[in-house]
């Protein structure tokens, strides 16, 4: 059951809709189930008599009141809204039913608390069966104001028991970090629009993909232009600095023709402008990314950090852990954006479901994560995909995702661990399309049967524990495969498994060898190394990057900035 509140200043005009037959005829029987006053309160779905003004005169009379008393007008955002829907598949309540649930909520609301002679006018709509409107006036008889800090939190808490006394679907408890979700209307929009999402939902998505690239506030805003997107920035009275910003979609107006504008904060928290230059580095001392002379660098420097952020994730500091986890939310953007391959669809998909998991009501320590934001940011501009070290990189996000649901459920955030779960589904989906033709590439290449012999000698030599396990699994062969790449590429082989065998997850893995497989794919090619040593020293120019001259990162391309609509 999920209440949604919000507040406006058109009395008559809610009524109207609440009442009227919808945008899309969807209203069906619209009438009163609870108000203030059963009796009092003329029912326009009900009484033929009854007009909207009379209904909208009777909820105002507390305000009007005391308008006239003080003089002024009415005061301002004095309509209190709030829909309460509930979960598909749950059964339709009765009138009375919804009668009981409506009083609870403006009971724990505060808009009318039980007993409360003095309390707001309210009524509560029914025009659908799965659904009610809940309407106050926020002005009790007294002239004083509802206590309603933090209202919509509160009547999130009444649901969960309703739910539990109602035998209804229980839904995950919140803690205030969640995006706001479209309203009806904007839903109704896309819909008339032939979209499948709202400009909301649109412009919270793109805006995530751009602050997970870029480098500087500055570039922030050039790349969303750059994108189409409007952009209208609010500036200090006295400095002059930017304190905040609004986003509208191309194309996206209202009746009068003026785009819809969409407060940075509004779109999600952590998208408000002082969230941002949490995690965008100052202006003057920003570090571009740059083109690696290897393009493998950037998908290794990735999969490094995500390892170590697993590490974080372990420990008893909340902080930098939640951090890490912002940091790789950022991450899945960008490795979405610069993979190729029908598994993009599944990484796109991780990415934004796991926009509700990278943020709790713990406050992130950004700095702590820099390494792994900025090895992300490396991969934006990445000039290709490196073949199994990406894959490498996605089996290391499969692990923090799933540690990511782990540890949010430790810690109670029921939503941000469900989010994470959905996201480690797409994950593996993505994973599984991705590894299983270069898994069966390794297989096929395998060494000859004297090599392997030794590599089964050098497993039994340094991990005994995990000896039988490895070679029984069925990638077994792949990592013989992988092991005389490594050979080959400067690593000792016996000194290489015990090195990477003694790091976390093979105890729990249910195919040790693909671990292993995949941690020694990550590995950088020793001999490469070395020759850009002795080249460097020699004097000839070997850079390890060049500026990156494109205005845009990859995760920016062309086929990727239509509109939506």
């Amino acid at each position: 059951m999920v209440p949604d509140v919000s507040t406006g200043s058109n009395t008559r005009g809610l009524i109207a809709y609440l009442f009227g037959p919808g945008r899309r005829d969807e209203h069906t029987d619209p009438h009163i189930v609870a108000a203030w006053d059963m009796a009092g309160a003329p029912d326009p779905g009900r009484d033929p008599a009854a007009t909207y003004s009379q209904l909208a005169k009777r909820l105002d009379h507390h305000v009007d009141l005391r308008t006239r008393e003080l003089g002024g007008k009415k005061p301002p955002q004095h309509v209190w809204h709030c829909p309460v829907r509930t979960a598909p598949g749950d059964r339709y309540l009765t009138d009375a039913e919804w009668a009981e649930v409506a009083r609870r909520i403006v009971h724990a609301a505060g808009i009318a608390p039980e007993g409360d002679e003095k309390a707001c006018r309210w009524i509560a709509v029914r025009h659908a069966d799965d659904h009610i409107h809940l309407m106050a006036t926020t002005v009790r008889a007294d002239g004083r104001r509802p206590r309603t800090h933090r209202d919509g939190q509160r009547a999130q808490a009444e649901c969960r028991k309703i739910e539990a006394e109602f035998s209804l679907r229980r839904l995950k408890s919140g803690d205030l970090t969640a995006p706001r979700t479209p309203t009806g209307a904007e839903r109704a929009k896309a819909e008339r629009q032939g979209q499948t999402v709202t400009a909301r939902h649109w412009l919270r998505e793109q805006a995530y993909a751009v602050a997970a690239a870029v480098q500087t506030e500055a570039d922030y805003f050039t790349v969303l232009q750059s994108l189409g997107i409007k952009v209208k920035t609010r500036l200090g009275p006295e400095t002059g600095d930017i304190i905040g910003y609004s986003l509208a979609a191309p194309g996206d107006t209202n009746a009068a023709g003026e785009p819809v504008w969409y407060g940075g904060s509004k779109l999600a928290p952590d998208l408000s402008i002082n969230r941002l230059r949490e995690r965008l580095p100052d202006q003057k001392v920003a570090d571009h990314p740059r083109y690696a002379a290897d393009p493998a660098e950037p998908w290794r420097h990735t999969t490094t950090a995500i390892h170590t952020a697993r590490t974080v994730l372990d420990s008893d500091d909340d902080a930098p852990a939640q951090g890490h986890l912002a940091a790789f939310g950022d991450a899945l953007y960008n490795i979405a954006s610069a993979t190729t391959g029908p598994h993009r669809a599944e990484l796109r998909a991780a990415a934004m479901a796991f926009n509700r998991a990278r943020r709790s009501a713990t406050r992130a320590d950004h700095q702590a994560a820099t390494a792994l934001r900025k090895a992300a940011k490396e991969l934006a501009y990445a000039s290709s995909e490196p073949g199994g070290l990406a894959i490498a990189l996605l089996f290391a996000t499969v692990h923090l995702a799933r540690a990511a649901a782990k540890w949010h459920e430790q810690r109670g955030h029921e939503q941000q661990a469900a989010a994470a779960k959905e996201a480690l589904r797409h994950l593996q989906a993505g994973y599984q399309q991705a590894a299983a033709p270069v898994l069966a590439d390794l297989t096929r290449r395998a060494p000859q049967a004297a090599t392997a012999r030794r590599y089964e000698q050098d497993v039994r030599a340094t991990l005994p524990d995990h000896a039988d396990r490895i070679l029984a699994d069925p990638t077994w062969t792949a990592l013989t495969t992988t092991l005389a790449h490594a050979e080959t590429a400067g690593h000792n082989p016996r000194r290489l498994l015990a090195e990477l065998g003694a790091q976390r997850e093979l105890d729990s893995a249910e195919l040790p060898a693909e671990v292993l497989n995949w941690r020694i794919t990550a590995q950088p090619n020793r001999r490469t190394q070395a020759a850009r040593r002795r080249s460097t020293t020699s004097g000839t120019s070997v850079m390890s990057a060049t500026p990156h001259p494109p205005a845009t990162p990859v995760a920016m391309r062309p086929e990727e900035r239509s509109r939506h609509r």
